[in-house]
């Protein structure tokens, strides 16, 4: 349990106490963009297969609440609403991409999933992470998962920190027409949803993925999937 928890520490400190920081901006002065966003990527991965290993490999299962059985058809159609935002969030270019600078100059920045949050894979890591904690109710899940749900709810406001110290105005623009929690821009009439940007082929991969992933759990991580009751 000691080594989840260290590696949990230093996963989301990384993410939370670097990343859109002053700390970030020093790092990049001394090192330059690419070197700094090559070595966190490394770091990121590093501790994510770190916590991976732990949780799967030595971390006991002491029950807090124990698992749910009950209600499985929600939980799967929770797990599947996260795949709609994260899956289409990974394909969408947005202002926070790499290079994605560009769709500053367009009239409309925010396009398809963007719409309805400019953060579309933390949203769905957030659904994701908060499921799995709930759903699996042990000590080791609940440090597993919510190191994910603390990114996830935390992230993005670090995120948009660090995007206004580097594009000003440009950045701001766009966070106007977007919002963090999903919806609330179209609800505050600051941006529409259009259906046609958003039922393309990216919303076939996010189905594919997640039926492919539902079919091999068993065999990637060693234990069920939540399913629905039969």
């Amino acid at each position: 349990m000691i080594s989840l928890i260290l590696a949990v520490v230093f996963f989301v400190s990384i993410h939370l106490f670097v990343s859109g920081t002053s700390l970030r901006t020093k790092l990049v002065e001394r090192l330059g963009e690419q070197a700094y966003m090559g070595l966190f990527s490394i770091l990121s991965l590093v501790g994510l297969m770190w916590m991976i290993q732990a949780y799967y490999g030595q971390a006991p299962r002491i029950e807090l609440w124990g698992q749910i059985y009950t209600g499985r058809i929600l939980s799967s159609m929770l797990i599947f609403l996260a795949f709609m935002f994260m899956v289409p969030g990974l394909l969408t270019p947005g202002p926070t991409s790499v290079g994605g600078e560009q769709l500053f100059k367009d009239e409309q920045p925010a396009r398809g999933i963007l719409r309805i949050t400019r953060h579309p894979f933390l949203s769905g890591m957030a659904i994701w992470s908060l499921t799995h904690l709930i759903y699996n109710g042990d000590l080791a899940s609940f440090i597993f998962f919510g190191s994910f749900l603390v990114v996830a709810t935390f992230g993005p406001k670090s995120i948009d920190n660090k995007q206004k110290l580097i594009y000003g105005d440009d950045w701001q623009r766009f966070a106007d027409k977007t919002s963090i929690l999903p919806f609330i821009a179209i609800i505050q009439k600051r941006n529409t949803l259009p259906l046609k940007e958003l039922f393309t082929w990216k919303l076939a991969v996010a189905f594919v993925a997640f039926i492919v992933i539902f079919k091999l759990h068993v065999v990637m991580f060693g234990v069920a999937p939540i399913i629905p009751a039969s």
